[in-house]
């Protein structure tokens, strides 16, 4: 199985936090599964080679689309391919999303919504250029180009609230509501309100979710003991931490850090 990031151009960095690659090999005896878990993020995808099964308890419950948007999410979800597979993430901000194509966070939030529905006629075209390009490079080339062009049709300045939503996924410190409401100038509703209309989660809530992301980004540090992870990210006590993970993973922490659980195979790489 193969893993890499790409770093994005200077103009898309505010918005695309990186790209993604993923590229493996599963076969009907030996099926990869896959477990998508809470994220504050929002990502495109486009599945160049072979497409996932959704799974619900063990069962196949439909395809996955070929190519499209995952929003922020609180859940989890499970997919299984048997056959190679190859994947082109762009991982964005989630404030991105309302930018680039004039969504809500508060609507995208637990949602998955093919390239058609989101791009309408500008779906087709781009879908076959990333299916078809002959590398990730080029495909890097192609989604940077089209957002780009997207950015030139922004006309508003970008509210205080993006640069808020930017310092907590880049901080693991505790978040104070109140703070960051004055901090924006706005009273404490307001901004709740304004803060959930673009990431599509409270303040609060979202601070867990990219806590325990941070969490799961610690999973190759071998040395760190769990207590060791959560003070890091920035949790209390391990009780705290072993509540989130659970809700957020569906895994107990010591058996996804140190029993290769299911859906840990990419980060090995």
């Amino acid at each position: 199985m193969k893993y890499f990031i790409i770093t994005p151009s200077d103009n898309l960095s505010k918005y695309v936090r990186y790209f993604w690659v993923l590229e493996g090999e599963a076969s009907l005896d030996n099926p990869y599964i896959h477990r998508g878990m809470a994220d504050g993020c929002a990502e495109l995808l486009f599945h160049y080679n072979g497409i996932f099964d959704e799974l619900a308890h063990e069962k196949f419950t439909g395809k996955s689309f070929a190519s499209g948007l995952v929003g922020q999410s609180q859940i989890v979800r499970r997919f299984s391919i048997d056959n190679s597979f190859g994947i082109f993430g762009v991982y964005l901000y989630p404030f991105a999303v309302s930018q680039f194509f004039a969504i809500p966070g508060s609507d995208l939030k637990n949602q998955m919504i093919d390239l058609k529905t989101l791009l309408g006629a500008q779906a087709n075209e781009l879908e076959e250029k990333m299916m078809l390009a002959s590398d990730n490079f080029q495909r890097v080339t192609i989604i940077s180009g089209f957002l780009e062009k997207k950015l030139k049709t922004i006309k508003k300045q970008p509210p205080g609230i993006f640069e808020t939503i930017r310092d907590i996924i880049q901080t693991t410190s505790h978040t104070n509501v109140e703070d960051l409401a004055k901090r924006n100038f706005l009273s404490t509703r307001q901004f709740e309100r304004n803060f959930k209309q673009i990431a599509g989660f409270s303040p609060k809530l979202f601070s867990r979710i990219i806590r325990f992301q941070n969490a799961l980004a610690q999973y190759n540090e071998k040395n760190k003991s769990l207590t060791e992870i959560a003070y890091t990210c920035g949790y209390y006590d391990q009780s705290h931490f072993i509540q989130d993970f659970k809700e957020f993973s569906g895994h107990n922490p010591k058996e996804y850090f140190l029993n290769n659980a299911e859906g840990t195979a990419w980060r090995e790489t």
